[in-house]
């Protein structure tokens, strides 16, 4: 069996962390910086080294480092996964997709953990959900919200491709994955060996194209030409998973994933005929994530 190989950012999506990011409709300033080129230095950890007790060659993933902290939440109404994030030695903490019902839950634990929320940021703008982007401002003062500029959802920033968004040392590095909707983002912590993909690629499978701007040729060339020129042995953290498998890679995603496998031509008709019902919550989440999580929150 031929063994998968490392292979660094590509020169197209390298070259397009360069592009100057703006902050337009930002009310508040912020750490968002421009990412500098990656370079091999950028991937110490990177040694060819496998497993050979597998049954399949898989390369050893990546440590988080001694000062990185790491928390998987999940809400089981939307089955959505929530990470929270922080530097542990400036306690600086930011949250990635917040849900709305698991707020006070959220803000409980950074508080028990002694962390201070910097940032709640979202993918994209959730169709199955409500943000808890708004509630944790209030139950937190000081945090701000972020999400995409083409999101069209309001926030305290918006950021595009090519900018960070700094907690401590640490940062997260921003693509544009448009494609379930225009405004999807993917993030990824380089040295922690770590992709935050939202629903454009899940375990297994990838988020649906028929509503909110999707759309499929998109979704397709996005997912190869930026996320899957990761390194393969990145953990992949979707935001949803309905059969409770809690991360991925990129060499898993690109050796199985059963849509994005395929041909674009392939991957098209796949997702022209998924069939999928109306979502259940859209016509009270998009309203409400349009605002960033500000609508009909609770009064509890």
């Amino acid at each position: 069996m031929r063994m998968p190989t490392l292979r660094l950012l590509s020169s197209t999506v390298r070259r397009s962390l360069l592009v100057p990011a703006t902050k337009s409709g930002s009310t508040k300033s912020a750490n968002i910086s421009i990412s500098a080129p990656l370079t091999p230095q950028h991937y110490p950890q990177h040694r060819q080294l496998r497993f050979h007790h597998c049954a399949v060659s898989m390369l050893p993933r990546i440590p988080f480092t001694s000062d990185f902290f790491f928390r998987q939440l999940f809400d089981t109404e939307s089955c959505t996964y929530t990470y929270l994030l922080a530097d542990l030695n400036t306690k600086e903490a930011i949250i990635i997709d917040p849900v709305l019902e698991q707020a006070k839950r959220d803000a409980q634990l950074i508080h028990d953990l002694g962390f201070t929320l910097k940032y709640a940021v979202n993918t994209h703008m959730h169709a199955d959900h409500i943000t808890g982007s708004g509630w944790l401002k209030q139950l937190i003062p000081g945090s701000l919200s972020v999400i995409s500029t083409a999101s069209g959802a309001k926030a305290d920033i918006k950021i595009k491709e090519g900018d960070k968004v700094q907690f401590g040392r640490h940062a997260l590095e921003s693509f544009a994955t448009p494609g379930h909707t225009n405004g999807c983002m993917t993030y990824v912590i380089p040295e922690q060996g770590c992709v935050f993909t939202g629903d454009t690629v899940l375990i297994r499978g990838c988020g649906r194209t028929d509503f909110q701007e999707g759309n499929s040729q998109s979704l397709y060339d996005n997912v190869h030409s930026k996320i899957f020129t990761l390194p393969d042995n990145y953990r992949i953290y979707p935001a949803h998973d309905y059969k409770g498998q809690l991360e991925s890679s990129i060499w898993e995603e690109k050796t199985y994933n059963p849509r994005l496998t395929k041909s674009l031509e392939e991957f098209v008709n796949i997702m022209e005929n998924l069939n999928l019902p109306y979502p259940k919550k859209i016509d009270k989440s998009l309203p409400a994530n349009r605002e960033c999580g500000l609508y009909d929150i609770p009064k509890e």
